[in-house]
């Protein structure tokens, strides 16, 4: 074991170390309890043997090779206490670090991301971001906001520099490349970090990113007030089905193919109107003050003077799981996904107040509150990705077109506005953008939803996002096309592969050729709209 003040003086020695390549001699699993790393407490540094393994609090993981396990508390602010994890393989390591998000509010340490990952040789680490909770639950912001400030970047940088320096301990060198990958709430940590700290990630994937969170809560409460300030305005979910056959009715046919999955929904013209019921209401129709309800979905909200505030809802995924009866409608009244984050950001965050009424929001007053007390710590929506460039980083964005928590059309807007603001040429040289149809939020849906974007893939660049973003990385080769599977059963190849299809990198979309089955990848190919 380590005397103390000579692991100091290695920890100190650190950046040195990494900046000019020389290897330190390799540390013990039980020697990186006594670590001294600035503003941070290591609690527990052990070794776990192969075999399954049970995080407190956590699900059992299966399976698992022996891996050294580090625990640590970061407190960069006098209010902050931030938990955070290394995972270490034993042996094997690959010499690479993985970064592992967080969904919804966050309070949990990503494990079974880890563990995925750690099973293919990365290091990897994970945060609660600063507080202990379920993800849809943010009461721990009231009255902290530096616990915000955790949670909205803070927490995500700090576990990354931290990480880098216990890997560096205790394989005698830090990684030589490291990425992030992470989707909705871990999309936006995603972004943030391309953003703020460039040199923390050489590769990163932001899925479904919730990067405009200041407006992607408004947008939450104004869709509770379309479906719920006027009791007849409520959509239940027995009405769902009768809604997606309508839109797959209207735009399933524009990529040549009728297969239950919209190619390309910006493209669709669908007009809700048709679902007026003539008669009596029925599952098969909507009653007038439910038709206007699903017209605002769809549509988005715009402020006062016509100004688009988020955009709204794909049409053509209402009905699946995981889809609308999630997120949107709920099973009942004020039960859906979106309801819960929306009034949970507002009475915690923006306004301070847990009895604050959904139904008393203005909508130009509440988006002007909302961005002017939380865009600078929770939205990642700066275009200006030049720092992360220069260093030769390299960023792929993915969305379902039929993601019910965070509308589709924000990728694009964002990847947009990077095109708009670094240039078409630079740009071009990092960052792609994959819209993956049919699919609902981060994974699911009627479309083809695996592509390796939970660290689980094939290690194929062909079909495995992360593999695609290492080879770009490393190699300098872009990923203009990824396959994407549908599994018989959602997730488990075992149950054998149902269809696969292209992503193309945007503006591209996968358009038949015409012949050739279309379940199969290979009969269509990356074209424009």
């Amino acid at each position: 074991m380590f005397e103390i003040t000579r692991v100091r003086s290695r920890a100190a020695a650190l950046c040195a170390v990494f900046a000019v390549g020389v290897p330190l001699r390799a540390a013990s699993c039980d020697s990186l309890a006594h670590l001294s790393l600035p503003q941070t407490t290591i609690t527990a540094a052990v070794s776990v043997p192969a075999g399954d393994f049970t995080p407190a609090g956590g699900r059992p993981l299966h399976g698992l090779a022996a891996f050294c396990r580090v625990e640590g508390t970061i407190q960069p602010a006098a209010d902050s206490s931030i938990r955070f994890e290394v995972w270490m393989p034993a042996a094997g390591w690959n010499g690479m670090f993985h970064g592992a998000g967080n969904g919804g509010f966050g309070g949990d340490i990503n494990y079974p991301e880890m563990a995925t990952v750690i099973a293919r040789g990365y290091a990897a680490a994970s945060t609660d971001t600063g507080h202990q909770a379920s993800f849809i639950d943010a009461r721990w912001a009231l009255g902290h906001p530096e616990k915000v400030v955790d949670f909205g970047y803070r927490a995500i940088h700090e576990t990354a520099q931290k990480a880098k320096a216990i890997i560096g301990a205790f394989y005698g060198s830090g990684p030589r490349h490291s990425y992030f990958t992470s989707c909705s709430n871990g999309g936006r940590q995603a972004l943030m970090e391309a953003q703020r700290f460039p040199e923390d990630y050489d590769g990163i994937i932001a899925g479904a990113p919730a990067n405009f969170w200041t407006h992607l809560l408004v947008l939450a409460i104004a869709d509770s007030q379309a479906l719920l300030a006027d009791p007849a305005s409520y959509i239940p979910a027995r009405k769902l089905p009768a809604i997606q056959a309508a839109a797959l009715a209207a735009c399933d046919r524009l990529d040549g193919v009728p297969d239950g999955v919209i190619e390309n929904p910006a493209a669709c013209h669908f007009d809700p109107a048709a679902l007026l019921c003539k008669g009596p209401d029925s599952d098969t129709c909507l009653m007038p003050a439910q038709l206007t309800a699903l017209q605002k979905i769809y549509a988005g909200p715009r402020s006062s003077n016509g100004t688009q505030v988020f955009p709204g809802y794909s049409p053509g995924g209402e009905a699946e799981p995981g889809g609308w009866g999630v997120w949107i409608t709920g099973a009942a009244p004020e039960q859906s996904l979106m309801f819960r984050f929306g009034t949970e950001y507002f009475k915690a965050m923006v306004f301070g107040d847990p009895a604050w009424d959904f139904r008393t929001f203005e909508l130009d007053r509440g988006t002007a509150a909302s961005d002017q007390k939380m865009s600078g710590i929770l939205n990642s929506t700066d275009p200006d990705l030049r720092r992360f460039e220069a260093r030769g980083g390299k960023l792929i964005i993915y969305h379902g077109w039929s993601d019910a928590a965070i509308p589709a059309e924000n990728a694009i807007d964002y990847y947009r506005s990077v095109v708009s603001r670094v240039g078409a040429a630079s740009s071009h040289g990092f960052i792609r953008l994959f819209m993956v149809p049919g699919m609902q939020h981060c994974g699911g849906g009627s479309g083809p939803d695996d592509f390796g974007q939970f660290g689980n893939g094939s290690g194929d660049p062909q079909n495995d996002m992360n593999a695609a973003l290492e080879r770009w990385v490393e190699k300098g080769v872009a990923p203009e096309q990824i396959v994407a599977t549908k599994y018989r059963k959602e997730s488990d190849p075992a149950s054998g592969v149902a269809r696969t299809r292209p992503l193309c990198a945007y503006p591209l979309i996968a358009r038949w050729k015409g012949a050739g089955s279309a379940d199969e990848a290979t009969s269509f190919i990356c074209a424009k709209p």
